[in-house]
């Protein structure tokens, strides 16, 4: 009889007290920013804690790291919470790096008021609505602090200031002092000056500037961070995290403390991201050593200062999804958790100042030099070329290669997963441009119906050439042919009285696509191969002979349709060669 036990035991592992089962393995802490949650509670936690001492070895008064999203900003700010603050759980850090620096660790763990907040949350279609929330994050901190309330070093007034905050209904005046006052409060408490932690700080301008009233947030964000951050006594230091770095002119005017760390910035390049080494440490502990050049095709490539990292959430998404099923596939995590407008936007311009050229060289992995400023403005973003190159370098959809020469940079998409967006991009635009044009699309369906190979390359050649090609160099051939399998399901997505199917089994295989027209008992079968070093004719042949040897008209055959057309094409660049067979049910076919 099988044994189904399990021996449960307890340990302290780097001072953090978990409950495990023997064999088992630390969960994966997916969408998890709390750092204290993922040591206390037993999560796989990647060692960034040496920010801290390089931060406490070279801090401005006020510290602005910018990341792309997903880049581990608010769990880094979450470790900051969990170390300055007084009565933290010291053994939280227990053999972590920054353990190791004891005078540190003496001189400054647990041993700051922190006032901590995340702008994340205003994200609302009208100012009113984002300035109810902007005061519901003022109240949740000022409940976290009630405990000012009882203190016998605050006077009467100043716990009226605390109780203000601690109202849901808040004037602006209360509302842009909040901070300084939390702040206040703490330094009056404790008598030591206050720690400041703001993270996503720019979350309520990119969601204002959508929304319609930029002008109004930028004013209110303005206000209250130089209440906070410039004119403010009582303030030690402040770290602020975001995804872009917004020109001083829009919310930092007079703040000339600012610390800008950008992802150009060799300083604190190691922090934020996954470094190769941590990647290959985590893979080995969840015994996925083999999934190593998987994931570093799909979720390497960027580069911040002097270093190469990975998407943290891609990472880990990708691992936890292998450890239910170690045959998964590497996808695309990273863009389901945000719109790809940059990208969109971009791809507009083509013509307007982006050529082909330059989006088909990035696609095949190929660098394009561009002048990049980081200092933008949310509601400038997409006034300009220029701003775009500088919007997808900031936010991760471009990274850069090599050295910079002043304000030139050598711009590359950073790996797969991006590459395929925008990839998804090009093709949704091809389909909503080509679908404005009907009277094209019914000839070459019509010349596809029947039978007119001749016509059908023609048409399809002139589409490639209208398009951006997408000329994968770094992918297998099977994967180069996804581009013209998808501009061909573009186009017969037209006729919507077709019956189209992609990839269906077939026979002994899978045909790329299977067309039934009811209407004139038709069937059509298309194979698509990529065309190496432009082989046409021996390519068409090779995709003729696989509809053949493979039998993927058996189905059409066996459901009665009594004309078939079997079409082999080869694709190379932006042309294409096709040869069709005609067959009747109960006849030879022949050539056309």
């Amino acid at each position: 009889m099988k044994d189904n036990s399990r021996t449960v035991w307890c340990h302290r592992e780097r001072g953090v007290e978990v409950v495990n089962i023997t064999g088992m393995k630390k969960k994966l802490p997916v969408g998890i920013e709390d750092f204290t949650k993922i040591r206390a509670e037993g999560f796989y936690y990647v060692d960034k804690t040496a920010m801290i001492r390089d931060l406490l070895n070279a801090w401005g008064e006020v510290n602005l790291f910018t990341r792309p999203r997903r880049f581990g900003k608010s769990l880094n700010m979450s470790m900051l919470k969990a170390f300055f603050e007084i009565g933290c759980d010291k053994t939280l850090f227990d053999g972590l790096a920054i353990s190791e620096e004891t005078a540190l660790c003496e001189a400054y763990m647990g041993k700051f008021p922190v006032v901590s907040i995340s702008l994340k949350g205003i994200d609302a279609g009208d100012y009113e609505t984002a300035r109810g929330l902007a005061v519901k994050i003022i109240n949740e901190e000022a409940r976290r602090l009630s405990f000012l309330l009882k203190s016998e070093k605050l006077s009467p007034e100043d716990k009226k200031l605390l109780s203000d905050l601690l109202k849901k209904e808040m004037d602006d005046e209360t509302l842009i002092c909040s901070l300084r006052e939390l702040s206040e409060l703490l330094h009056k408490h404790y008598g030591k000056k206050v720690i400041i932690l703001i993270d996503e700080y720019d979350v309520p301008m990119a969601k204002a500037h959508a929304g319609g009233y930029y002008d109004r947030m930028v004013l209110l964000i303005r206000d209250l961070f130089h209440q906070a951050l410039k004119t403010n006594e009582n303030l030690y230091f402040a770290v602020m995290t975001g995804c872009m770095r917004v020109a001083k002119e829009s919310i930092f005017t007079g703040l000339n403390n600012l610390n800008i760390l950008s992802i150009t910035s060799v300083r604190f390049d190691e922090y934020f991201g996954f470094t190769d080494p941590e990647v290959r440490a985590m893979l080995k502990y969840y015994n996925l050593t083999e999934k190593y050049d998987a994931v570093r095709e799909w979720y390497d490539g960027y580069r911040f200062g002097n270093i190469d990292v990975y998407c943290p959430w891609d990472v880990i998404s990708y691992c936890y999804e292998l450890t239910e099923n170690s045959s998964a596939s590497p996808k695309d995590y990273w863009s389901n958790t945000s719109g790809n407008d940059a990208v969109r936007h971009f791809i507009e311009m083509t013509g307007s100042g982006v050529t082909k050229g330059e989006i088909e060289s990035l696609i095949t992995g190929e660098t394009v030099t561009k002048e990049i400023y980081e200092d933008l403005t949310y509601n400038r973003l997409y006034d300009s070329i220029d701003n775009i190159w500088s919007l997808l370098f900031t936010t991760g959809y471009l990274t850069q290669r090599g050295k910079p020469d002043g304000k030139l940079y050598q711009l590359t998409i950073p790996n797969r997963e991006i590459r395929n967006i925008f990839t998804d991009q090009i093709m949704k635009m091809f389909r909503e441009n080509m679908a404005k044009d009907g009277e094209r699309l019914s000839s070459f369906c019509r010349a596809l119906q029947d039978g007119d190979a001749a016509e059908v390359e023609k048409q399809f050649t002139d589409y490639l050439k209208q398009t951006i090609s997408i000329r994968d160099t770094f992918v297998r051939k099977p994967t180069k042919e996804n581009f013209y399998h998808g501009i061909l399901l573009g186009i017969l997505a037209y006729k919507s009285d077709w019956y189209v199917k992609s990839n269906r089994e077939s026979g002994d295989g899978f045909s790329d696509i299977c067309i039934r027209i009811e209407d004139e008992d038709i069937g059509i079968i298309i194979e698509i191969k990529y065309a190496e070093d432009a082989r046409y004719d021996e390519t068409c042949q090779e995709a003729s002979s696989q509809i053949a040897s493979l039998r993927y008209t058996e189905e059409l055959k066996a459901e009665g349709y009594h004309t078939i057309f079997r079409y082999g094409i080869a694709c190379y660049k932006k042309r294409c060669r096709v040869v069709c067979e005609k067959e009747i049910v109960g006849a030879d076919s022949r050539s056309l």
